[in-house]
C-alpha cells in the first residue's frame, strides 16, 4: 500500500470516528418531521442526507477508499460511484428511514450467493453482510456516519459485481483471445440508478446482464450439483494396477469404483454393490458411460488415461465449470442470427436455432497443442466454396514442403501441387532449382493445391474473414475423425460432416438442396456461394460442457488455457 493511499485511509478513519462522535452528541437521525435543520428527510428513493452526511459521502468518494471494505480501493471506479451519487441529489441509495430497502436486501442477497454463479462472493463482500445488517438490529437507530458507509460499500460491490457476472473477471485479451468484450461495458452509474429506480425484482434485472445461452444456465445448475459431490465424495484414490483392467480382472479398487461411479451417476440408480474384488457386471458398462463422458474412448477398460480422469478430484471438476462460465461470459450476448460454435477441448461443432438449442452437431479436428494452435476469436461466415483451391501459408511452406521437395523432386507434381506467383497465377518454375526454391522460402512465389478429393481442404471451404488465416473446411483425411483426441491440423478446422455443414449454412438458399451440394462437391469447377446474410461463428474454449439432457461432460487443457485463466484470475490483485 502506498504511502498516499495510507494518508487517505487514515484520514477517512479520523473522519468517520469524527462524525459518529458528532453525531452520538447530537440528535439521532430519528426526529420528528417538524425539525428539519439538521433533519435527514426522507425521499421516494433513499434517505436524504444531511450537510455533514454530505460532506462526509464527497470525502469517501474523492478518496476512492473505504476501510470497511474488502478491498478498501475503489480508485478505478470512482467516477462512476461520484457520478451514481450525483443522479440522487444527495439521497442515499440503498437506505431509507434508517434502514436498508428491499432493493438493497435483494442485492446482498445477490453478492452473498455469488460463488453459485461461479464467481468468488469474498470479491464483493459476500461474508461480511451479515454483520453489517446485524447493526440495523440495535435498538438505537444507526448514525449517519455509518449509514454512509454502509450506503457507499453496497454500491461499490455492486459496481464491482455487475460487470463481472456480464463480462466477466479478467479480459479474454490477457490470452489473446480476439473477443470483443468492451462494446458491451454497461454505464454503471445509469444502471444502478435505473435498477434502483425500478423498484421491484432486482434478481431478473441482474439476470438480464448475464449470458442468455440455455448452456451458461445448465452450467450454473451443474456447478451447484458439483460443488454438492465433492461435499459427499470421500476422496479415495483409485490404486494404480500395473496393467489394463479388463473385465473379469481382479482389481482392488471394484468397492471405491463402485462408490465413485454411483455418485458421479455413471452407474444407473438402484445398481448392485459389487459383492468381490472383482471388475465385472455394470461396472465395465458404467466405466464407458464416464470415458464417453471425459473425451476417453468408450472401451470399458480401465487404462492409463481412464484411471488418470478417474481419479480427478471432483473440486478439480468445480474449477473447470467456474471457469468454463467465466468465458461464457467473454462471448457475444446476442446475435443477428443463431451462431456456430466450435469447442476446441472437446472436438466437436455445434449450430444453434433462434433459442440457441443444438440442431446440428459433428466432430472436428484442431490444431495440434503444440506448435499449431486454434485460436479463439469470433466472426462470420460469409461464403461457402465448393472445390477450393490450397493456397499453402508461408510458414508451412517453408517449414515443411521446401524439406519435402528437397527429398523428393517430383513432390508437387505426384500431389497436385503448382508454382504461383503473387498474383495466384500458374508459373512453370522447376522446384529442382535453388533459386525457385530461394523464392518459394522467401514467398516471392507461392504453392497452391488443386481442387479435387485429394486436396487438403476436402471438397467444401467455409470462408470467415480473421487475422490468424483460419476457416473451417473438409479433408481427405477422414480417418481422423474415430480418434478421441483430434489435434492434428495446422490451426484450421476441419469438419466431420462438411456436406450437412453446408446445407445448413446455405439453408436461406433453397436452391442448394442436399443433391446440389453434392454435385458442386464432386463437380469439375470451383464454385463460391456468397452467403445472403452472414453466420456468426464462434471458436471457443471450455473443457465443460453440459449437455441439453443435463450430462456433464469434462475434457483436457490440451491448450493449458485452463491453467492460464486461474493463474489470471490468482494474481488479478489490480481488480477495482
Amino acid at each position: 500500500m502506498t504511502f498516499s493511499v495510507r494518508c487517505r485511509m487514515a484520514l477517512l478513519v479520523l473522519l468517520v470516528l469524527f462524525a459518529t462522535s458528532y453525531w452520538a452528541s447530537a440528535s439521532t437521525i430519528e426526529r420528528p418531521a417538524k425539525n428539519r435543520g439538521a433533519q435527514a428527510a426522507e425521499t421516494s428513493r433513499g434517505q436524504r442526507l444531511s450537510a455533514h452526511g454530505k460532506s462526509l459521502l464527497a470525502f469517501v468518494i474523492d478518496g476512492g477508499t473505504l476501510p470497511d471494505l474488502d478491498r478498501p480501493s475503489f480508485e478505478g471506479l470512482k467516477d462512476e460511484t461520484r457520478q451514481f451519487y450525483d443522479s440522487l441529489g444527495g439521497s442515499l441509495a440503498w437506505i431509507s428511514h434508517s434502514k436498508p430497502t428491499s432493493q438493497a436486501l435483494a442485492m446482498i442477497h445477490l453478492l452473498k450467493i455469488a460463488d453459485e454463479k461461479g464467481l468468488n462472493a469474498e470479491d464483493y463482500d459476500g461474508p461480511r453482510w451479515d454483520s453489517r445488517l446485524a447493526r440495523f438490529e440495535r435498538p438505537d437507530p444507526l448514525r449517519e456516519a455509518h449509514l454512509v458507509m454502509f450506503d457507499v460499500a453496497l454500491t461499490v460491490s455492486v459496481m464491482r459485481y455487475i460487470p463481472d457476472l456480464n463480462i466477466g473477471r479478467v479480459s479474454p485479451r490477457l490470452f489473446h483471445f480476439e473477443l470483443d468484450i468492451h462494446n458491451r461495458r454497461i454505464d454503471l452509474s445509469e444502471f444502478l440508478k435505473d435498477m434502483l429506480a425500478s423498484g421491484s425484482d432486482i434478481g431478473s434485472r441482474v439476470q438480464d446482464v448475464e449470458p442468455p445461452f440455455p448452456a451458461y444456465r445448465r452450467t450454473i445448475l451443474a456447478l451447484q450439483k458439483y460443488r454438492e459431490l465433492a461435499r459427499e465424495d470421500d476422496g479415495e484414490p483409485l490404486p494404480a494396477a500395473g496393467k489394463t483392467i479388463q473385465p473379469g480382472d481382479s482389481y482392488a479398487g471394484v468397492q471405491r469404483l463402485f462408490r465413485l461411479l454411483s455418485l458421479l451417476g455413471d452407474l444407473p440408480p438402484g445398481a448392485t454393490a459389487a459383492s468381490s474384488a472383482v471388475y465385472q457386471g455394470t461396472l465395465p458398462e458404467a466405466v464407458r458411460h464416464f470415458q464417453g463422458r471425459h473425451g476417453i474412448e468408450s472401451t470399458g477398460l480401465i487404462d492409463e488415461e481412464t484411471l488418470k480422469a478417474l481419479n480427478t478430484p471432483i473440486a478439480r471438476r468445480v474449477t473447470q465449470l467456474e471457469l468454463t462460465l467465466e468465458r461464457w461470459r467473454w462471448a457475444p450476448h446476442e446475435f443477428v442470427r443463431p451462431p456456430i460454435a466450435v469447442n476446441i477441448p472437446e472436438f466437436r461443432l455445434r449450430a444453434d436455432d433462434e433459442k440457441y438449442h443444438w440442431v446440428l452437431s459433428m466432430k472436428v479436428v484442431v490444431g495440434r497443442a503444440y506448435g499449431h494452435k486454434t485460436p479463439v476469436f469470433a466472426s462470420e461466415i460469409r461464403s461457402v466454396i465448393f472445390r477450393p483451391y490450397w493456397n499453402v501459408p508461408l510458414g508451412i511452406q517453408r517449414e515443411e514442403f521446401i524439406p519435402k521437395i528437397e527429398e523428393n523432386l517430383g513432390y508437387l507434381a505426384e500431389n497436385s501441387y503448382d508454382i504461383v506467383d503473387s498474383d495466384g497465377s500458374v508459373v512453370d518454375e522447376d522446384p529442382s532449382r535453388d533459386e525457385v526454391r530461394e523464392k518459394l522460402r522467401s514467398g516471392q512465389l507461392g504453392i497452391r493445391q488443386r481442387p479435387g478429393p485429394d486436396n487438403a481442404l476436402g471438397l467444401v471451404k467455409f470462408d470467415f474473414p480473421n487475422q490468424f488465416d483460419v476457416y473451417m473446411h473438409g479433408t481427405p483425411s477422414t480417418e481422423l475423425f474415430s480418434k478421441s483426441r483430434r489435434d492434428f491440423s495446422h490451426g484450421c478446422i476441419r469438419v466431420e460432416d462438411p456436406a450437412s455443414l453446408a446445407q445448413w449454412v446455405l439453408r436461406d438458399r433453397p436452391e442448394w438442396t442436399a443433391e446440389n451440394i453434392r454435385n458442386a462437391m464432386y463437380g469439375e469447377t470451383t464454385v463460391r456461394v456468397a452467403l445472403l446474410k452472414p453466420i456468426p461463428v464462434l471458436i471457443v474454449y471450455g473443457t465443460a460442457i453440459v449437455m441439453e439432457d443435463g450430462e456433464v461432460r469434462f475434457f483436457d487443457d490440451i491448450y493449458g488455457h485452463d491453467a492460464a485463466l486461474e493463474r489470471a484470475l490468482a494474481l488479478d490483485d489490480s481488480r477495482q
